[in-house]
């Protein structure tokens, strides 16, 4: 982590994998992780890569957002795979779309992945077991890869909020 936290992956040009179960705080890492980039003047984008590009087969500009994508220094896509993307018609589909943007940074800049999905099933939930089989393969050759296995954090304060409520209405009940 402290590794992580110094950046020296981004001059290493090393992709940033981060898988989990719901609530183990990947988001959480990888955002504190982007901010500490964006403090040390680098160039981060973070936003839903699959609605911009879907976006852009709709206008017609999807080539040219995918070169603006293709040139950011580090690129956050959080929740890769979290619902499963249908395809349209001719349009490339997830898996093919975040292939086209694995491809053009591969070993040139860092791209960081958050996702509740194992890597072993995302080809299922991108489409194309293929091609995804081929994202990965770019991204085992150099990423950083954290698995979190733990608790769910949203699941212990939900269970400190029970436990906080309960003693209040056994206390309404005996009075």
């Amino acid at each position: 982590m402290q590794d992580l936290a110094g950046l020296g992956f981004l001059d290493r040009k090393q992709d940033l994998v981060i898988t989990g179960k719901p609530g183990t705080g990947k988001s959480h890492i990888l955002g504190a992780i982007a901010l500490r980039a964006c403090l040390a003047g680098r160039f981060v984008r973070f936003a839903d890569l699959l609605a911009e590009f879907h976006a852009g087969l709709a206008d017609g500009s999807y080539e040219a957002r995918m070169r603006r994508w293709a040139r950011h220094e580090f690129v956050v896509l959080d929740d890769v795979g979290l619902g499963q993307v249908p395809s349209h018609g001719d349009a490339p589909t997830a898996a093919h779309m975040l292939w086209n943007l694995i491809d053009r940074r591969h070993q040139l800049r860092t791209t960081a992945i958050t996702s509740n999905i194992k890597l072993s099933a995302w080809g299922k939930y991108l489409g194309d077991a293929t091609v995804t089989a081929a994202i990965l393969d770019r991204l085992a050759m150099t990423a950083v890869r954290l698995d979190i296995d733990g608790p769910s954090y949203r699941q212990h304060l939900a269970r400190l909020r029970a436990g906080e409520a309960a003693p209040e209405s056994s206390d309404a009940e005996a009075a």
